[in-house]
């Protein structure tokens, strides 16, 4: 059995229809999730403005997130940004295991004009349900991480 729980998707103008075509993709998948906008196309949509509703729900739940714009830089950048979020730009199957396995993300970000449908389908999956197996190494690098987050969050 698969575990599962509730997922948070979000998306600027430039993520719209891949975010519509995730969605309905999960839910097939069975999982749960919660759509934090935009709902309709607006080219002033702003992906900061997402990414940070996203996050605070995925922080708040002990959740993951998808997030999606035109390249998905812009959204893990922001994402980032936010303590406790480990957000990732995947491209494919691979990138999207080592997200999952090696860094631990709990935010996926995604390119619309980057990746096709059929593939981020792949991706979020493979995301979704690659084995919690992290090496060592990888705790010790992502502990690094967080003494620099804590570092610079006091000035």
């Amino acid at each position: 059995m698969k575990k599962r729980f509730k997922i948070f998707i979000g998306s600027d103008h430039a993520g719209l229809s891949l975010k519509n075509t995730l969605k309905k993709f999960l839910i097939r998948e069975k999982y749960e999730i919660e759509d934090l906008g935009p709902y309709k196309y607006n080219p002033k949509d702003d992906y900061p403005d997402y990414a940070f509703k996203v996050c605070k729900k995925v922080l708040k739940n002990n959740s993951k997130g998808i997030l999606i714009c035109g390249t998905g830089q812009g959204m893990a950048i922001t994402a980032n940004k936010v303590p406790g979020i480990i957000a990732t730009i995947c491209w494919d199957e691979k990138s999207g295991k080592h997200a999952a396995i090696h860094s631990l993300g709990n935010v996926l970000c995604l390119g619309e004009n980057i990746i096709k449908p059929c593939v981020a389908e792949k991706i979020v999956k493979m995301w979704l349900e690659a084995p919690c197996t992290i090496e060592n190494r990888h705790i010790r690098r992502l502990n690094k991480i967080k003494k620099i987050e804590k570092k610079y969050l006091k000035h």
